[in-house]
């Protein structure tokens, strides 16, 4: 196992809450995103699978861990989550080949 994740996310989670209380205008601004995302017409579970996806594109290992959870507790199956994952290595790969292309065109811009 890469680490304990039920510990990281209860870190995680403890952490929010420190920084919030000696910021709070921060943590309200950044629940406020939160809020006017789960407003919107997706529902939590598709919201978390995303959510999902994302952190695994970012590498947010925090992001990963409460995702996890949050997409477990609103009812995402293992095939739902790994679909959600396999989309992230394809738009990761595919992020790779078009920066590919990119380096191409560099490499022949210098002849």
């Amino acid at each position: 196992m890469f680490q304990d994740w039920n510990a990281h996310t209860a870190h995680v989670k403890k952490s929010f809450g420190e920084l919030g209380k000696k910021h709070p205008k921060m943590l309200e601004a950044y629940q406020s995103l939160g809020q006017a995302a789960a407003a919107e017409a997706l529902d939590l579970k598709t919201r978390e699978l995303i959510a999902l996806a994302v952190a695994i594109t970012t590498r947010c290992e925090s992001c990963l861990s409460v995702h996890a959870e949050a997409a477990a507790k609103a009812g995402a199956t293992e095939s739902e989550i790994a679909g959600a994952l396999a989309t992230a290595i394809s738009l990761n790969a595919g992020a790779a080949y078009t920066y590919a292309l990119r380096a191409l065109e560099a490499v022949d811009a210098q002849k």
